[in-house]
């Protein structure tokens, strides 16, 4: 899934039998140039886990001016590079008793990279332990900036993607044929859509504005009400000890002038 802030971009089902990231360039491509024939000036920011960290990937998002900030996972030779740091957090996390979280500007490049990139390394030490992180970018500015203020703020769009899981169902993949599980990914990301127009353009400002879509989906959809149709108008009948009549008719009126 690809968001941007709390809107749902793209929903995608990958086969389990293939590679992680197989199909996310092809997607990226498309999805980029899609947002650039909207705003041809836009500035794009890939943020990803290191589950996309593919050296293809990040060459195309070079050589087409996407700018990226994607999770590197750790080995052997990244934990070598960052061990005096690593070192030198563990020492001052036994004097100051606290947590301490140190970060270094790495040049590093796999066996099957290209070239070389730059990878921002955090060294962190806790009551826990060592907890050293790693993040590949092509982004410009300090390093410890752009882990805290840039990489995780990919936090909110996991919020987002746990969101649609657990309101909509968007984890139901029970269907025997991949297509038909698609497309039960495609009503719940619909369904998202829709729930998060009704949170953005509908709750703005009310005290469900920041709700969940679960929240939204038990207070103003999943309720009994008696619907009256004729040709010129809709009804809906609601029992008299309905708490949120107020709030739903406000709704209403903030959609429907919208």
């Amino acid at each position: 899934m690809f968001f941007c802030g709390a809107q749902l971009l793209v929903s995608y089902l990958r086969p389990s039998n293939i590679d992680a990231a197989k199909h996310s360039w092809a997607i990226l491509k498309l999805l980029t140039q899609r947002l650039r024939q909207a705003w041809p000036g836009v500035k794009i920011i890939l943020r990803g886990d290191s589950g996309f960290c593919r050296w293809k990937m990040l060459r195309w998002c070079e050589r087409h001016e996407v700018k990226y900030l994607v999770g590197l996972a750790q080995n052997a030779r990244l934990k070598a590079m960052l061990a005096p740091r690593m070192a030198q957090a563990e020492v001052e996390h036994q004097s100051r008793q606290e947590k301490v979280r140190l970060f270094s500007d790495l040049d590093y490049a796999a066996g099957t990279w290209d070239v070389s990139r730059r990878v921002i390394a955090k060294a962190e030490h806790t009551e826990q332990g060592s907890n050293p992180r790693f993040v590949v970018t092509n982004l410009e500015g300090g390093a410890q900036a752009l882990y805290d203020e840039v990489y995780c703020a990919r936090g909110e769009m996991e919020n987002r993607i746990k969101e649609q899981q657990l309101g909509l169902f968007a984890d139901r993949t029970s269907c025997h044929r991949w297509w038909a599980n698609q497309f039960r990914l495609l009503l719940s990301s619909c369904a998202y859509v829709l729930v998060e127009a009704i949170r953005r353009l509908g709750l703005h400002g009310t005290e469900l504005a920041r709700a969940q879509v679960a929240t939204i989906r038990l207070k103003l959809l999943k309720i009994g009400t008696v619907i009256l149709r004729n040709t010129r108008r809709i009804r809906l009948l609601f029992a008299s000890a309905y708490p949120h009549q107020n709030l739903f008719r406000h709704v209403c009126q903030r959609l429907s002038s919208a």
